[in-house]
């Protein structure tokens, strides 16, 4: 099974919540949205390259390597990870679309952001990853590998 970096995983979900959440308080205190349009084509950019191209050609995982390299890996099955990654292409995508075409009020969008945040938040400091609950509930094949050992008993 392809196992991938948890260290890594999260300080690059880390990354990502730090930009965000600047990007988010940057559009909450001017009143435009070109910041966190600028950070959701960024968030779909690194999701579609670690789904569809490699995660080692994702500029946030590869940060998160980097700084990660002196600490042991803490593998974890990459199947339920492309999954959650799956997951959080889908809600940023909602979010651009919604946003770019202006077909819900900021707040819905913002919302969205929100959760997206919270995600992020959940997977880089707790290292709780919803993406992973939800393919261990309802995947058809086992879930293995996970970073608490949850799924290996």
């Amino acid at each position: 099974m392809p196992v991938l970096d948890e260290h890594a995983i999260r300080t690059a979900a880390g990354i990502l919540l730090a930009t965000g959440i600047t990007a988010f308080t940057i559009t909450l205190v001017s009143g435009s949205v070109r910041p966190l349009q600028t950070f959701g084509m960024f968030f779909l950019l690194d999701m579609t390259t670690r789904i569809l191209i490699s995660d080692r050609l994702s500029l946030t995982l590869a940060l998160g390597r980097a700084l990660k390299r002196r600490r042991r890996p803490l593998w974890v099955g990459a199947p339920q990870k492309v999954f959650a990654w799956w997951l959080a292409l889908g809600i940023a995508a909602v979010s651009c679309v919604t946003m770019s075409a202006g077909i819900v009020p900021l707040a819905v969008t913002l919302g969205l952001c929100g959760i997206c945040f919270t995600l992020l938040l959940l997977e880089a400091v707790f290292g709780w990853c919803a993406g992973c609950a939800l393919h261990q509930r309802f995947s058809r094949q086992p879930t293995r590998h996970c970073a608490t050992g949850a799924c290996d008993r």
